[in-house]
């Protein structure tokens, strides 16, 4: 049965804020395991082009004694080249971890907000973020 039209629009906004709060969630969830696996990179790159002349060509102790223009330039190729397979690797433990807490379920369909009697997630899904009112039982077959 359809809603009112007052009715139609409040179940929107909050529809709408549940599903930006969970797409801030995956954000922020990604944000971080990207921030962790590709900060070799960072560090990498970061001394690579802080010790380069001419760059940034810093006054600390370690770039003038350690580092010099073709070290600085090895470091900056050496996080380039080493990002690549850590930026699979990021997101493959991103994808795992979405998949397992099943956060990608967590979106709901704006047609709860149209029509009275919709379910907030689809029976045998069992999301921790909808599970209330939904069939969680596991099935023994997959």
């Amino acid at each position: 049965e359809p809603r009112s039209p007052w009715c139609c629009l409040a179940w929107s906004l909050v529809i709408g804020t549940m599903n930006s709060l969970v797409f801030l969630l995956n954000l922020l969830l990604m944000f971080v395991i990207f921030t962790v696996v590709l900060l070799p990179t960072i560090v990498v790159v970061y001394f690579g082009f802080q010790c380069h002349s001419q760059v940034l060509h810093s006054s600390a102790r370690y770039c003038k004694s350690i580092l010099d223009d073709n070290s600085s330039s090895a470091l900056i190729i050496l996080g380039f080249v080493i990002m690549s397979p850590l930026l699979v690797v990021a997101m493959a433990i991103y994808c795992s971890l979405a998949r397992r807490l099943r956060l990608l379920m967590c979106f709901q369909p704006y047609s709860l907000a149209v029509y009275k009697g919709g379910r907030w997630c689809r029976p045998g899904e069992g999301a921790p973020c909808c599970a209330r009112g939904c069939n969680t039982q596991l099935k023994a077959w997959v």
